[in-house]
C-alpha cells in the first residue's frame, strides 16, 4: 500500500498526523506500507496538483481508487472507513 501525508510545516497537528498514521499503519499493515509525507509549504504545487485544500490531509494512491482523509488521523476506524480498507479484518493482510 501506498499513501501521500499532506501537511503544512512542521506543527504539533502535522506531527500528530505522521505519529497517528505510523501507529495506525503498523498496527494493522504489519509495516507493509509505503508513506510519503509533503510539506505543502516547501512543495505548494504537489498541493494545487492534488487539490489539496486543508492539510493534514491523508491519500492512499495505492490500491486503486484513490481515497483521502483529512484530519490529524487520531480516529483509526474513522481513517479505515474513510479510505475504505475496512476494519479489523485488515490486521493480516
Amino acid at each position: 500500500m501506498r499513501f501521500t501525508l499532506y501537511i503544512a510545516g512542521d506543527t504539533a497537528r502535522s506531527r500528530r498526523a505522521v505519529v497517528n498514521f505510523r501507529r495506525l499503519a503498523d498496527q494493522r499493515f504489519s509495516g507493509r506500507y509505503e508513506l510519503r509525507v509533503v510539506d505543502v509549504q516547501r512543495q505548494p504545487e504537489r498541493a494545487e496538483e492534488e487539490r489539496i485544500l486543508t492539510t493534514p490531509t491523508l491519500v492512499r494512491e495505492e490500491p486503486e481508487p484513490r481515497r483521502r482523509v483529512t484530519g490529524d488521523l487520531t480516529d483509526a476506524e474513522q481513517v479505515m472507513v474513510a479510505l475504505a480498507l475496512g476494519g479489523e479484518e485488515e490486521d493480516n493482510g
